[in-house]
C-alpha cells in the first residue's frame, strides 16, 4: 500500500528532528504534512540553525519527487551563467533527451542571489512553475532565507516578481527561544545520538544544568543545541561544556520567583543575588570551571566561593579543583 504524505511525515519526524510538542511546531508540522504531497513552491524563512534544510529534505522525500535526489543549490556561490546551466542540465534537458526531468531544487539562501541570478532564475519560471519542453511541471522549488524578503523587495534588492514566484507557501520556522518546551526532548535525542556515535554512555545531566540550558537563549538555535550536546559527550563533563556557551543568563532563585517583592529593599536584594550569580558564572566560564582561579579573579577566598556556588545551586565537577 502506498505511503501517504502524512504517513511519511510521521515516519521521518524523529529521524529528521522535525520534533515539537509546542503549539507552534504542531501547527507547522500539520501544514507540512499537507503541502509535502503537492508541487507548490515553498519559501522557508528562519534564523540560522532553525532547520530550514532539514525541512526542505523532509518535504522532498515525502513528495511526488521523493524517488530522485534533492538538488541543493548554494545561492551565494552562483553566477547567472552557472545557474542557468545547472538548472537546464539537471531539470529540463534530462541529459539531452528532450524529455522533462522531475525533481526538487533547494535554493539555499535565496536572498544571496544577485540581480543577474534573479533574472536568470525568473527566466526558468515563466508561469510561476518550472516547465519542460512538453509543458509539464518538471520540478519543485524550495527556497530558504534568513532575511525578510519583503523588506528586500521594498529596498529594491530582490525582484518582486521572483519573490511571488517562489513563495507559493511560506513556512516560518521559529527560533528555539520561542519553543523552549521542546528543548528537553531535543537535548535527550542529541545526547543519545552522539553517545552512540562516540561509543560512550549517555551522560546524565543534573536538574540545575537542565534548567540553565532551558533558560539559555540559544542564538544558534537547534544547530547550537546539537553542537553543545555533542561537546558534552565528547569531553565527558557537562560543566566544562557549559563554560563554552556564549553566556548563560542569570536565573532568579526559586525563593525569589515565589516571593512577592513588595519593597525596594527586597527588589534590590533580588537584583544583587542575580548580579552575583552572573559574575560567579562568568568567572567560572573564563577559568574553565577552575574554582581556585575563579576565586582569585573574584578577589574572594576559595572557601567563600564554594559557599556561594552552593547558594546559587551551580554544580561544578571535580575537574574544578585543578
Amino acid at each position: 500500500m502506498a505511503t501517504t504524505a502524512s504517513d511519511g511525515l510521521e515516519q521521518l519526524m524523529d529521524a529528521d528532528i522535525i520534533y515539537g510538542e509546542s503549539a507552534i511546531m504542531q501547527s507547522l508540522n500539520a501544514i507540512v504534512a499537507e503541502i509535502a504531497k503537492t508541487d507548490i513552491p515553498i519559501l522557508l524563512i528562519g534564523e540560522s540553525g532553525t532547520g530550514k534544510e532539514v525541512y526542505a529534505r523532509l518535504i522532498h522525500r515525502v513528495s511526488v519527487f521523493g524517488e530522485v535526489p534533492l538538488r541543493k543549490v548554494f545561492c551565494a556561490a552562483l553566477d547567472a551563467g552557472r545557474l542557468l546551466a545547472e538548472m537546464r542540465e539537471e531539470f529540463v534537458s534530462n541529459g539531452g533527451s528532450g524529455e522533462a526531468a522531475a525533481g526538487t531544487v533547494f535554493l539555499d539562501g535565496v536572498h544571496e542571489l544577485d540581480a543577474a541570478c534573479q533574472r536568470a532564475l525568473l527566466s526558468l519560471l515563466p508561469d510561476g512553475e518550472p516547465r519542460g519542453r512538453s509543458g509539464k511541471t518538471v520540478s519543485r522549488f524550495i527556497s530558504s532565507t534568513s532575511h525578510n524578503l519583503e523588506r528586500e523587495v521594498e529596498a529594491g534588492h530582490f525582484r518582486r516578481e521572483l519573490y511571488f514566484r517562489i513563495n507559493g507557501v511560506i513556512l516560518r520556522l521559529p527560533p528555539l527561544r520561542e519553543r523552549k518546551e521542546d528543548i528537553p526532548a531535543l537535548l535527550e535525542y542529541f545526547l543519545a545520538k552522539h553517545s552512540n556515535e562516540f561509543k560512550k554512555d549517555t551522560p546524565e545531566l543534573s536538574r540545575e544544568t537542565r534548567e540553565l540550558l532551558i533558560s539559555y537563549h540559544w542564538p544558534g538555535n537547534i544547530r547550537e543545541l546539537e553542537n553543545f550536546a555533542k561537546k558534552i559527550v565528547a569531553v565527558g563533563d557537562p560543566m566544562l561544556a557549559l563554560g563554552n556557551l556564549r553566556a548563560i543568563p542569570a536565573t532568579v532563585p526559586e525563593t525569589a520567583k515565589s516571593a512577592n517583592i513588595s519593597s525596594l529593599k527586597a527588589a534590590a536584594r533580588a537584583a544583587s543575588r542575580r548580579a552575583e550569580r552572573e559574575l560567579i558564572l562568568k568567572a567560572l566560564e573564563q577559568t574553565h570551571w577552575n574554582r581556585k582561579r575563579a576565586a582569585r579573579e573574584l578577589q574572594i577566598s576559595y572557601k567563600s566561593l564554594l559557599y556561594k556556588i552552593k547558594q546559587i545551586n551551580v554544580e561544578v565537577s571535580s575537574s574544578g579543583e585543578l
